[in-house]
C-alpha cells in the first residue's frame, strides 16, 4: 500500500535531497523525517503544506489513500 511515508520517500529521493536536507528545509529533526517515510508519525497539516512546497508535489498527492 502506497503510505504518506512512501510519497515522501520518493518525492524526496526524486529531488535528489537527504533526510538532513529535508528536514532542515521543514525546521525538524531528520529523526522526525525518518518517523514520516517509516510511517510511525504522521505530519501534522502544517508540516504536509510544507512537505508539498518542499517536495514539489500537491497536497493531494501526499493524503492520497490516507485516512487525516
Amino acid at each position: 500500500m502506497n503510505t504518506i511515508g512512501h510519497t515522501i520517500k520518493a518525492a524526496r529521493e526524486r529531488r535528489n535531497l537527504t533526510k538532513e536536507e529535508l528536514a532542515q528545509k521543514l525546521r525538524v529533526g531528520t529523526h522526525t523525517v525518518e518517523k514520516y517515510e517509516s510511517g510511525e508519525q504522521i505530519p501534522s497539516n502544517q508540516t504536509i503544506l510544507k512537505l508539498s512546497t518542499v517536495l514539489d508535489i500537491p497536497t493531494s498527492e501526499l493524503l492520497k489513500k490516507q485516512n487525516i
